[in-house]
C-alpha cells in the first residue's frame, strides 16, 4: 500500500522508518540537533512550503518533510498498529 505524503508525492509504506511530529520534536536539544542534522542531510525532500512542514518521515534511502501532520498519515497508511510496537 501506498501513502500520499503530500504534493505529488506516494510512498510504499513498508519503506517507512519513522513518521515524526516535527511539533514534539523540537521540545529538546538532541531532538533539535537530530532534526538540524537531518535537515542538512542530502537525501532530504522537501515536499512543502519552507515553514509549513509538519511531519518528517523518514525511509532508509531518503527524508520527507510534509505538510500533512503525523496523526493524518498513520491513518493514510493505516499505521496505528505498527505505532503500538515502538
Amino acid at each position: 500500500m501506498y501513502i500520499h505524503l503530500g504534493g505529488d508525492v506516494l510512498i510504499n509504506k513498508n519503506k517507512i522508518v519513522a513518521i515524526i511530529d516535527l511539533e514534539t520534536v523540537t521540545e529538546g536539544k538532541i531532538n533539535e540537533q537530530f532534526l538540524r542534522k537531518i535537515k542538512n542531510n542530502k537525501n532530504i525532500n522537501y515536499i512543502s512550503e519552507s515553514g509549513k512542514e509538519k511531519t518528517l518521515i523518514i525511509t532508509l534511502k531518503e527524508h520527507y518533510l510534509s505538510p500533512i501532520s503525523s496523526t493524518t498519515l498513520f491513518k493514510r497508511g493505516d499505521l496505528r498498529d505498527t505505532a503500538e510496537l515502538v
